[in-house]
Parts: structure tokens; sequence; C-alpha cells
């Protein structure tokens, strides 16, 4: 009987203690997640980042066993939303869907960005990349780079281009062709790619640098005429065009890149948790036929290859907006 008494004191004592530890472990080593996790996509709905944000919350739902709920939150080119996540408790409940050449710019030309890219966020994963297709009017009369630069050159007052806005991807891509090409092209901004599509067509401009999903349609119908792609290889969605680097401007590669992102001091165990899971959502059938559809290109991956790409992105840009003159807003 005492030996009886002795081993169930025992094993009490064991359990208690072992509860005691349990409720003692850090968070970030406790059953994640134990409620509902909010995705912010820091732009309008409707864009490439929001819809991928979406698929990637209604997979994520399924196999975390807790509801992913997609915030959209626009303003200041996705500056706000990205900051309120940055200020936001490094918990795994709420994350940035995150197109993250937008925030690398907003960096070097925001005075106040209200966050800092590299210090205010632990990477999770690159969702994908979508190229830009160098654009013209059909009235112009070139189909390569040389033959536009040429056009460019002897009638400057000719030629401007369009962009979704300042600070845009799309804005820094007309700077980056000016410093690459020797032109003096004059930026027209607008708000949005809508307008400044619309008027692209209707040849209120000459030139734009746009998301290749935006300038496909129109290019297929003829109302617009495609120069170049900006990747280093050819796009898979518009093979018969050939890049703007095999057409002599060095080193001209530039896309839109989204990706998730956690507030800094997110504990390990869930940035590694999260990372499986998004990165398994991304493979999904469901998930690569929306990409498709929105001419991205999937590039899930490891937080070190999606902190790797934020450095080097920051980079780019901080040179080319000090290099060109541009200033903080």
């Amino acid at each position: 009987m005492l030996k009886r008494a002795f081993l169930g004191g025992t094993l009490a004592a064991l359990s208690f203690a072992g509860l005691s530890l349990a409720r003692a472990a850090p968070a970030g080593a406790q059953a994640y997640p134990q409620r509902p996790v909010t995705l912010l996509v820091p732009y309008a709905p409707g864009g490439a980042t929001d819809i991928i944000g979406r698929v990637i919350a209604e997979e994520l739902s399924q196999s975390i066993g807790q509801r992913v709920v997609v915030e959209n939150r626009a303003g200041a080119a996705g500056s706000v939303g990205a900051a309120a996540v940055a200020r936001a408790q490094p918990d795994g409940y709420l994350l940035l869907m995150g197109a993250l050449t937008s925030h690398s710019i907003n960096m070097g030309l925001q005075a106040k960005p209200g966050f800092d890219l590299k210090k205010d966020f632990a990477p999770v994963t690159l969702a994908g990349t979508v190229g830009l297709a160098l654009v013209v009017h059909p009235s112009v009369q070139a189909k390569t780079i040389p033959e536009l630069v040429a056009l460019a050159k002897a009638k400057p007052d000719d030629f401007n281009y369009a962009s979704s806005g300042n600070g845009s991807p799309q804005h820094l891509a007309g700077e980056m062709f000016n410093a690459r090409a020797g032109t003096k092209l004059g930026h027209v901004p607008y708000r949005g790619s809508g307008p400044a599509m619309t008027d692209m067509i209707g040849g209120q401009v000459k030139v734009m640098f746009d998301t290749i999903p935006s300038v496909l349609q129109h290019v297929n119908a003829g109302s617009l005429k495609a120069i170049a792609t900006t990747g280093r290889e050819p796009s898979p969605f518009m093979p018969d065009y050939p890049t703007a680097i095999a057409q002599g401007l060095p080193d001209f590669e530039i896309g839109s890149w989204f990706g998730v992102l956690a507030p800094a001091g997110t504990p390990q165990p869930i940035i590694d948790k999260l990372n499986a899971e998004i990165v398994k959502a991304l493979k999904s059938p469901k998930a690569l036929e929306a990409m498709k559809l929105q001419g991205v290109t999937p590039k899930p991956g490891t937080p070190a290859e999606a902190a790797a790409l934020i450095d080097s992105e920051m980079q780019k840009w901080s040179d080319l907006i000090k290099a060109t003159g541009l200033k903080p807003e």
C-alpha cells in the first residue's frame, strides 16, 4: 500500500510539474495558432497582391485549423498597412502580405514611411514576382529599345512616360530607363494604373512600364505595342519579346515581388511553421492557377531567401534614387 501511495504521489507531482512547465513555456513554444490570424494587405482589393493574399489565407485556414482573415488597409503606397504590422505584437496573429518592391522603394522615397523594412519585420517567405513590360502607343514608330531611344533623343518633347503614381515601381522603371538609355522622358504620374492605361491607349502619353498582366490584353488587342520585358530572362507570359538587358540596357531588371512578413521578434517556431504552411499553400493547384491568371511567377522559399531579397532590393532602389536625384516626399 505504501509503495502504491508513493508511486501515486510521485506521478501526481510529475503531472503537476509538467502542467506548471507548460504554463510557463514561452508563447513561441505553445501550440500556434490558438485564435484567428489576420493577413493584412496594404493595398485596395482586386490587385495581384490582394488576390494572391486571399488564396494564401484560404489555403492556410484549412492547414492550420484557424481562420485566416484578409484585411485591406491601403494608403501611402502600402506604407500605412506596413507600419501597422511593424507596430503589432510579435505573436504571429497579424501578418503582412507585402509587395517588397514598393516597400523597398518607400524606404528611400518617403521621408517618414513609419517602418524600417529590415529592422521591423521578420520575413516568412517570398510568394512570387510579376514582371514589367515596356509598352508604347501604336503610333510610335519603334519596335525595339534602340529605335525608341533614337526617337526620344531626336524629339524629346514628344515623349513622356506614364506611371501609376510617384514612387511606384512603374515610376522607378521609367527613371531607370532614362538613366540607362540617356533619355529625358518626362514623368506623368496618375492615381493608379487604370487611368494611366486609359491615356496610354488614347495616345495622351506615349510610353509606359506596367505589369505584364495589365498590358498583355491591350498588346494582344493591338491597342498597345510591346517593346521589351524587364526580367533577367524572357517572361514565360510574353516569350516572344526580348528583355531590356538583351536590347542593350545593362542590368535593367525590375519586377514586383510579393511576400509574407511578420513583426520583428516573432518566435522562430512560429516563423518556421508559417513558412512551411504558406509554402505548401503556394504550391497548391488553386494558388498556382490564381498566380498564372495574374501573371505571377511562383517564388516560395525560406525566410533567409526573403531577407536576402529585401536587402538587395533596398540597395538597388536606394542607389537608383540617389543617382536620379529623386527626393523623399
